[in-house]
């Protein structure tokens, strides 16, 4: 059977590669943060990492985890339920509430766990699921996972929206599901209009704030902040790896209820181990930070606020942003690879996005700002794009 099957494979791999779509892993051979060594033994600037506060190798943040690697071990060897709750997930998960204004929270192996797990044990088939066309991956998939009745409208399409709720007051209970920010786009969820049309229409609200906690709104603290709505969201859910600290590990947080029977019936919750304590420990650390300063978040956003100025004066096609993600439109897939290439070889890492992961002729080179950034760092990325958009025949 496996000569059939790998011819197949074969042939599938060998047209994923002509077309121009083929994903190469490049190696990084030093921590990660803005400036990094490839395998190759070149240093590079990173421009394409989630790494938003730049807390990737931040010191306070790797003594918290050695601390615990040796005072609590290096792993949990099971899930919650059994014996794999210390008091460092208890902490963390207060902390994460009391962050987001919540009322408990819940962790995870990763943010994709998180999605996948939070629809199946709170909705059933006389229920509905609004979601937005453009959210990740992991909320489409948990979506799938549930047999509640689904709906989907445009990115950001409130008139849609609207028109779904009222199709959707069919079902016993509602949700609306949208990213805080879209990860390819770098826009920012309306959740204030979301949430009215959710009192309009007696729904619930969930967001995934993985690209926008640590980013979005004065203090970090995401799309709630932003639109003034902390503590007024039933699900928000989110990730350690990205803004906090890069590491691993989701979560999910809001009212006390969901979280209490998400303990009870998640399966991604009580099928998969703790993480482990010395993420937790880092975990706690990183949230104390941000109780003590504004700092980091406050040079994220004056970085990027720079960066997109001056790559729009340069003539480049920005999708417009709210967040630290700037997406440098190119639309075809061939060339976005091609450019990623040569910005490498000026010392820009960055990585070019295309269909699937991008709709068809909607290739791009998502640039990542980072508060690990130095203005010298933004202004070789700048001088770069410039030189090669112009040799591509992307700007003039």
């Amino acid at each position: 059977m496996y000569t059939d099957f790998q011819s197949y494979l074969q042939t599938t791999l060998k047209e994923i590669e002509e077309a121009g779509l083929y994903k190469n892993e490049r190696v990084i051979v030093s921590p990660q943060r803005a400036a990094i060594k490839v395998s190759t033994g070149k240093d590079v600037l990173n421009f394409c990492a989630n790494n938003y506060l730049g807390l990737s190798d931040n010191q306070e943040l790797i003594d918290a985890a050695k601390k615990a690697l040796d005072e609590r071990g290096f792993g949990m060897s099971s899930v919650r339920f059994i014996c794999g709750t210390q008091d460092l997930h208890k902490e963390l998960e207060q902390k994460i509430a009391e962050f987001f204004g919540t009322e408990d929270t819940i962790l995870y192996a990763a943010c994709f766990d998180a999605n996948g797990g939070v629809f199946e044990p709170l909705f059933t088939e006389e229920d509905a699921i609004i979601s937005d066309a453009l959210n990740h991956a992991s909320i489409i998939d948990g979506v799938r996972l549930c047999k509640a009745k689904r709906y989907r409208y445009s990115n950001a399409n409130m008139e849609e929206l609207e028109e779904c709720l009222k199709q959707a007051q069919a079902q016993r209970y509602r949700v609306i599901v949208t990213d805080g920010v879209f990860s390819m786009d770098g826009n920012v969820c309306p959740l204030d209009k979301i949430h009215a049309l959710a009192e309009k229409y007696n729904a619930m609200v969930m967001v995934d704030e993985s690209h926008s906690a640590g980013v979005v709104g004065q203090t970090g603290r995401g799309t709630t902040e932003l639109h003034n709505l902390r503590g007024k969201i039933e699900i928000i859910t989110g990730t350690l790896g990205k803004a906090f600290g890069g590491a691993i590990g989701g979560f999910t947080t809001g009212k006390k209820e969901i979280i209490a029977m998400l303990r009870q019936r998640s399966r991604p919750y009580l099928f998969s181990n703790s993480i482990p304590p010395m993420v937790a420990a880092a975990g706690c650390a990183m949230f104390d930070m941000m109780a003590r300063t504004n700092e980091l978040q406050d040079k994220l956003h004056a970085n990027t606020d720079y960066f997109v100025a001056q790559m729009k004066a340069a003539g480049f096609d920005i999708k417009p942003t709210q967040s630290a993600i700037c997406a440098v439109m190119l639309y075809d897939a061939k060339l976005s690879q091609q450019m990623a290439e040569k910005l490498l070889d000026e010392g820009i890492y960055v990585v070019g996005f295309y269909y699937p992961v991008v709709p068809k002729d909607q290739a791009r080179i998502r640039v990542q700002i980072s508060a690990g950034h130095e203005r010298e760092h933004l202004d070789k990325a700048i001088a770069a794009f410039t030189k090669i958009g112009k040799e591509l025949g992307v700007i003039k």
